[in-house]
């Protein structure tokens, strides 16, 4: 029994200590979640000016109108509005102009079922009005950025400022070509049956079975 007490006083003394418990973790101070990158669905548009002398589509416009093409065929939508301003003192070189638009949109591999030519109203309005291309596209993007509702001299915590990552979030969100990578991920495309059998002949011969560098590459 006396053997006993000396470990029941050391357990009451431990009992009575004072135990402090420090927890370590990163701060919860994420740019990624305080500015996210969120697909969204946006209207891209471009405006063609149209005055009323207008007969044909200049060589200029029909540059302009060519590129938007091309953008909307890379973004993958369906279809493309052709607005055509009724109305307007120009109505009329409008609608002899959009022809001409159709077809070189046409030109840019663009089927004609999925061109709408359809009018908006322009009366009242003052100088030319455009013909307007729209299609409805999906955006990657992230809030604004320029926000400081916190006091930057407040640095107890460590933390960043509310603002910090917001701009390299905008350039991320800007390089992203298709945001529907965003959702989900692209399928595999097919193999290259030529190449597989090439390489699996030199393989089966002990060859190289990598493509050759051209005497004008550099080796480092």
């Amino acid at each position: 029994m006396a053997a006993l007490l000396p470990l029941a006083a050391m357990l009451i003394a431990g009992g009575c200590a004072n135990v402090h418990n420090v927890e370590v973790g990163s701060i919860p101070d994420d740019y990624r979640t305080r500015h996210p990158i969120v697909v969204s669905e946006d209207q891209e548009a471009i405006d063609i000016p149209i005055v009323m002398s207008d007969a044909r589509l200049s060589y200029a416009n029909r540059g302009r109108v060519e590129h938007f093409g091309d953008r909307f065929r890379a973004s993958g939508a369906d279809s493309i509005q052709v607005m055509l301003p009724t109305g307007s003192a120009n109505q009329y070189a409008a609608d002899r102009v959009s022809h001409e638009i159709v077809e070189a949109l046409r030109g840019r591999y663009i089927s004609r079922d999925r061109i709408f030519v359809q009018p908006y109203s322009a009366v009242g309005a003052e100088g030319p009005t455009p013909i307007r291309l729209t299609y409805a596209t999906l955006v990657a993007k992230t809030g604004p950025c320029g926000r400081w509702p916190d006091d930057m001299t407040d640095t107890s915590e460590n933390k960043n400022y509310f603002n910090f990552g917001c701009a390299s979030q905008q350039n991320l969100a800007a390089q992203i070509a298709d945001p529907r990578d965003l959702l989900s991920p692209r399928g595999v495309d097919s193999i290259d049956a030529g190449r597989r059998t090439t390489v699996l002949d030199n393989y089966r011969r002990g060859e190289p079975t990598t493509t050759a560098a051209g005497s004008s590459e550099i080796e480092y």
